[in-house]
């Protein structure tokens, strides 16, 4: 299990009798240990001694806060997603883990307490639903209208990575934001370089050691080079920058008493995370060069600043860290279902815990930099929770709907895996709580799917929850689950003709006219029938159905759309053919 917490959001309407009924954010707060006993870096209440949780807490429901800023990095006026949002916090997690137990009981909680989103940064081992706690969990919670969003994953950029892909979930991809942080490294020769670090102190003109030549006792230079925890000398460090061949959390160097540390093997740049030393991550090519220096110079020396800012064009592209899709149950139905902002996140962070994970980094902020797909899911969540806010009634299918159809699309060029690397989009919340049309889906219809993937009564009872649940004698396969997305595989050089049956829901105008807007992927014919639909009032159904014809060539990923217009909303839905891995 990934170490982080779990929190259940209330969308502030729930329970408010009066504005002055609930003047705090946090409502409620509750621990869970299952086996009684607590680590003794622990604390035996819900408090957070990791910085974890309130960091994802606050992005979903934090307070306006002027003059927020991370050492100065980052300024400006810091908000959640919806801070009039209340939040119920269930700690699941501790020093040393989590446990299936407790986490299925926090759910079990949450429901009881009537939380209107649940969202869980948390993953867990398990493929299958039936051994899947939060699968499991989210199920129980969609029967009790709850809508359960989900992280993707860091397992990222391989295909077929993602953690979280129930289909009742809302499993959330990490996007870049609009800022990176850099932290320059200059030499004694001048040279400068530009590291992917977040540092807020500066060291000037220091000498600089290479980790291969300055090994602990008991370990030998091929061991020392990566700087790992204790395995450094002391006497030979102290004081010095340490230039170490691959990227370490700083605690070697840290416990080495050095003063800054150089880290070379940076493969993506997206993210910077805090260090608890001034610390440069460099790319292989320069800390190649950096070395070369090192190791040519009687006494090198470097100037490590403190880190600076700058506007990243280029945003959103969906982070290299990102799990991708497909799932490896449905690889159907698409997965991750959006993205949202969680590189480089700004959130709240509580003085109980250490900045970068250790006891000696002294240093205390009310904020941290950090990132994953843990920081995304409370973006969702707060979207989520706004549509809800507007439509209390809504299904967790259709809230889930209305984010996925509004989402603003990327570009499939510049994230070569495409939908399975950003699903429908990145979040649009504002355009959310109005999608016009909603894909629908109920308890039956995932009951339904389960049976068609071979569940006997008893795995599905054990996902469901309801011990009235079985599968009719005549289930047949998997069936076309109403999703507002549109997957299907191919094979390389054979002709596919693959028919989906959707219907939506006209949650837009009570008489309105749709037409059907379609770019095809490249290399096949999309055809919809029918191609208008007519609405004369709110609630009403409409179905139609989706065919696709052609060739796959050797191409893992093509895409195109489906845009239903009716000239004040567009439903879009992505048209994803693959070749399977």
């Amino acid at each position: 299990m990934t170490k982080v917490s779990a929190h259940l959001l209330k969308n502030g309407k729930a329970h408010a009798k009066s504005p002055q009924t609930f003047l705090a954010t946090i409502i409620g707060a509750k621990y869970y240990r299952s086996d009684g006993s607590i680590p003794e870096d622990d604390v035996k209440s819900p408090m957070d001694t990791d910085g974890h949780g309130t960091h994802t807490a606050s992005t979903a429901a934090g307070g306006l806060v002027k003059d927020a800023s991370f050492f100065g990095l980052a300024s400006g006026t810091a908000r959640g997603g919806v801070p009039s949002a209340r939040v119920a916090a269930y700690k699941v997690c501790w020093n040393d883990g989590c446990t299936d137990a407790d986490i299925l009981a926090a759910f079990d909680d949450a429901i009881a307490d009537g939380v209107d989103i649940i969202s869980v940064s948390l993953s867990s081992g398990s493929s299958d639903y039936f051994k899947n706690v939060i699968a499991i969990g989210a199920f129980h919670a969609m029967r009790n209208g709850i809508l359960t969003s989900v992280s993707a994953g860091n397992g990222g950029p391989q295909l077929e990575t993602i953690a979280n892909f129930a289909p009742w979930t809302l499993s959330v991809a990490a996007s870049t934001t609009d800022r990176d942080f850099f932290t320059k490294l200059q030499l004694g020769n001048n040279v400068s370089y530009k590291g992917f670090s977040i540092s807020t102190s500066d060291i000037k003109n220091l000498p600089i050691i290479y980790g291969g030549d300055a090994p602990a006792e008991g370990f030998e230079g091929s061991s020392s080079r990566f700087c790992r925890t204790g395995s450094l000398d002391k006497n030979k460090v102290m004081g010095k920058i340490v230039f170490c061949d691959d990227l370490t959390s700083g605690g070697g160097p840290l416990l080495a008493n050095a003063a800054g540390a150089v880290l070379s093997g940076r493969e993506f740049g997206e993210t910077s995370s805090p260090f608890p030393l001034p610390t440069a991550y460099l790319t292989r090519k320069d800390g190649s060069q950096a070395y070369i220096y090192i190791n040519s110079t009687r006494n090198p020396t470097g100037t490590i600043s403190k880190s600076t800012q700058e506007i990243n064009k280029m945003a959103p592209l969906v982070a290299s860290f990102s799990s991708r899709g497909p799932s490896p149950i449905n690889p159907n139905i698409l997965k991750p279902d959006l993205t949202a902002p969680g590189s480089n996140i700004l959130a709240g962070w509580p003085a109980t815990a250490s900045l970068t994970g250790f006891e000696l980094d002294k240093r205390v902020s009310a904020f941290n930099i950090i990132s994953g797909t843990s920081m995304s899911c409370p973006h969702a969540s707060a979207a989520a929770a706004y549509v809800k806010s507007f439509h209390p009634t809504w299904s967790p299918a259709a809230v889930k709907s209305s984010l996925m159809t509004t989402a603003n699309p990327l570009n499939a060029d510049l994230n070569p895996d495409a939908e399975f690397s950003y699903g429908s989009g990145q979040i649009n919340p504002s355009k959310a709580a109005f999608p016009g049309l909603v894909y629908d889906v109920v308890e039956a219809d995932y009951v339904n799917l389960l049976c068609g993937e071979g569940y006997t009564t008893k795995l599905l009872q054990i996902v469901t929850g309801n011990s009235k649940s079985s599968c009719p004698a005549n289930h047949g396969t998997s069936p076309d689950l109403n999703y507002p997305a549109f997957v299907t595989s191919a094979s390389p050089a054979k002709s596919i003709n693959k028919v989906f049956n959707r219907t939506v829901t006209n949650v837009g105008s009570p008489t309105s006219t749709y037409e059907a807007k379609v770019i095809a992927p490249p290399g096949f014919k999309v055809e919809v029938n029918p191609s208008v639909l007519c609405f004369t009032s709110l609630g009403e159904k409409q179905s139609y159905t989706v065919t696709v014809q052609g060739v796959a060539d050797k191409k893992t990923v093509v895409s195109g759309s489906l845009i239903w217009d009716d000239g004040t909303y567009q439903v879009k839905s992505p048209i994803v053919v693959y070749i399977p891995m």
